[in-house]
This record gives structure tokens, sequence and C-alpha cells, in this order.
């Protein structure tokens, strides 16, 4: 299934008017969209829906450091993956009337725990984030946890130059935030492109 834009909005829609909690994971390479078509979700919907980014499962960039892992961060196994298939599987059986959410704080390289609340009577939780089609555990397990995954298709262009823009943004100069975008983030854009075919739909912004 392919969706525009306002098609996927409007799925949305019908998916919070369902009468059940429903998951939407939203993934996609870096810098593809996947926070700004969520957030235009969540403006439409107001209340009656979340947004979780994966973001906030970041290990901690002192771990990173211990592991010798900064140098690639944002690649699968820089993340707390249990930790966040546990809280999927949490916002999946809605049972507590809050569930909190960590959220990645760009300015602190670290994730700040609860700073997302999620109350049980929310319809419809957006799930946004990288890994969620890749089918090594424990990320196979996301997609069974989900109503539905869209995968967010771009032009290549316009995605490594807002990919460049946001490196350059939280303070990476020009040159360095290049390099980024065409190592660590191209070798984890590879990887995410090779489960496009897993989504439910594809979002073509």
């Amino acid at each position: 299934m392919e969706l525009t834009t306002e098609e996927a909005i409007a799925r949305a829609r019908s998916l919070a008017d369902s009468g059940r909690r429903c998951l939407v994971g939203i993934t996609g390479e870096p810098g593809a969209g996947k926070s700004t078509l969520s957030a235009r979700i969540r403006a439409v919907l107001g209340d009656r829906a979340a947004v979780v980014p994966m973001d906030g499962f970041h290990l901690a960039q002192s771990r990173l450091e211990e592991l010798r892992r900064a140098d690639r961060k944002g690649a699968p196994d820089t993340f707390d993956a249990w930790g966040f298939v546990a809280l999927v599987r949490r916002l999946a059986a809605a049972e507590e009337p809050v569930t909190y959410a960590p959220e990645y704080r760009r300015d602190l390289h670290n994730g700040v725990a609860g700073a997302i609340a999620v109350d049980r009577d929310v319809p419809l939780v957006i799930v946004e984030g990288n890994y969620l089609l890749v089918d090594s555990e424990p990320w196979d397990l996301i997609p069974g946890l989900m109503t539905e995954t869209w995968y967010i298709d771009v032009d290549e262009d316009v995605r490594m130059r807002r990919l460049v823009a946001r490196h350059e943004h939280f303070g990476k100069p020009h040159d360095a935030a290049v390099a980024w975008a065409g190592g660590p983030d191209e070798r984890n854009a590879a990887l995410i492109r090779s489960t496009r075919s897993r989504a439910d739909a594809v979002v073509r912004v």
C-alpha cells in the first residue's frame, strides 16, 4: 500500500476512531521525515494521539564511550533495544493509567527518563524510529506489537540536505556534518532501506 502524506494523516485518524488502542510505527532512513510526519499527525489529532520516539533509548553517552561505540552512535547496537521493546509492549497493552517514555535530548547527548506521558485513554500511539522493521533480535519483536508500520520514502538529495543541516544545527562544522551523514548515518540508512518491503505502507513525502 502506498500513501501520500494526506492519506497517511487520514489513515491515522481512522485508526484513532477504531475504538481500541492502536500503535502505528513510522520508520525510514535518517532525515526521511519521521518526526515531521509524526508531528503533523499529532497536530491534527491533538490529545487523541501521542508520539513516542525510539531515540529516547540511546545508550548513555558515557556508556557508548566505555563500549567504544560513540563514533557510530545511532547504529542498532547503540540503543537499549530490549528496553524499547518492553516499552512498546506496555504501550500496546494500555494497562497502566499513564505509561512514561524517555525522550532524547540532543543538547545533552542523552535520553531523559519519564519525559513523555501516554495516558491509557489515548487511542493512537505513534512509535517513531529507525529500526522498527529490522529482522534481528530483539527488533524483530516490534512489528507484531504494531497495528501498522509505515516506511517513509523521500528523495535522496532532499534527505541528505536535511541530515547535514540537522547535524550543523546541533553543532557539527559543515565538513564534519557531511562526513557523519555519509559515514555512520549512511551505514544505518543502508540497513533501514533493506527493511522497506516489510512495511504495511510506504508513505511518499
